[in-house]
């Protein structure tokens, strides 16, 4: 067969699907893609940000739906395939974003919070793939999952987060096998962003014994990430890092796992439990019901946030290298 990796038709003749699109990476994809003249579909629980998301987008002269949907319903998926296609007539792209996590030390979790954990990160996006794949395959599409950089190296604090995106890779990895075995002409791809400085830790469920959650440094900005995203939608890539600490855990954990658990014992500890915006409180977790303070690209983590992953920009910039230089040599 062709390469399933090859380029997918102009970002301005896609129609997206975003799930987890009223707030961070979601609602940055979605404004991004919308601005390069996708037609995009917005995905979540919240009704009002999503209506407001939608909105701002439209007034801003893109063209967009809101669908609320839960990931974690199979149903709400369905759903959110059959308007998608019934308001653009196919889907070219599907971006299974949505997620969350549980701050706390696995012997202090409670299991009813975890097996929703995992309802959501990983059958969420179970559901979500499967669902796709058949208007996919009508279009020769997209699908774009969403790991982590602990897709590969668990991390202390959010051991069942870890265990979630450990899971999403390895569906994600076996998914693109199976399908590329049998000729289905889907790119399946594995975004794994290093920290972004999105509201995860305020929607988290935080069961930390002191403290409360933060994300380590460095922080990207999440357009960077939809920069990737949106890149992908185009250019199709196995694996899409954005951050180079993303790629290095990879790395570590493949060649010195050791030295990688006593590297991370003494940094993660520490800088995941000095957020500065508490989230013992209910209505702001959005494990079980849509927080209340979402649609907001940045969360209000305090620190330096970098603007560009350097790492994701100099991929892609050899990527178009590679390529213009496959196009003069076809020429000659």
């Amino acid at each position: 067969m062709k390469n399933m990796f090859e380029k997918r038709k102009p970002i301005s003749e896609q129609v997206i699907v975003i799930t987890g699109a009223t707030s961070g990476i979601g609602l940055a994809t979605a404004r991004l893609a919308a601005k390069k003249g996708a037609k995009v579909v917005l995905a979540s629980r919240n009704r009002p940000d999503l209506d407001v998301a939608v909105k701002k987008i439209v007034e801003s002269g893109g063209v967009a739906i809101a669908v609320p949907t839960d990931v974690a319903k199979e149903t709400d998926l369905e759903a959110l395939r059959k308007k998608a296609v019934e308001a653009f007539g196919r889907i070219d792209t599907w971006v299974n974003n949505a997620g969350t996590s549980i701050y706390g030390k696995l012997v202090d979790l409670d299991i009813h919070e975890e097996r929703k954990l995992f309802e959501v990160n990983y059958w969420g996006i179970r559901n979500g793939s499967r669902i796709a794949l058949p208007e996919l395959t009508k279009t020769k599409g997209t699908l774009i999952n969403f790991g982590s950089e602990v897709s590969a190296r668990s991390i202390p604090l959010q051991g069942v987060y870890s265990a979630t995106k450990h899971a999403v890779k390895a569906y994600t990895d076996a998914l693109r096998m199976e399908l590329e075995k049998d000729e289905v002409p889907v790119a399946v791809c594995l975004v794994r962003p290093t920290a972004i400085a999105t509201p995860f830790p305020e929607h988290a469920v935080n069961r930390l014994a002191r403290g409360a959650p933060s994300l380590p440094s460095p922080r990207y900005h999440p357009d960077a990430v939809a920069a990737a995203i949106v890149d992908c939608a185009e250019h199709p890539k196995r694996d899409v890092f954005v951050g180079s600490s993303a790629k290095l855990f990879s790395i570590l954990e493949a060649i010195a796992p050791r030295f990688t658990d006593l590297l991370i014992e003494k940094k993660l500890f520490k800088q995941q439990t000095e957020g500065n915006v508490e989230t013992h409180h209910e209505e702001n977790e959005n494990l079980f019901h849509p927080s209340k303070e979402e649609g907001k690209v940045l969360g209000k983590q305090k620190g330096k946030v970098r603007r560009e992953s350097v790492y994701a920009v100099a991929a892609r910039k050899g990527r178009k290298a590679a390529q213009s230089s496959r196009l003069s040599a076809d020429r000659h």
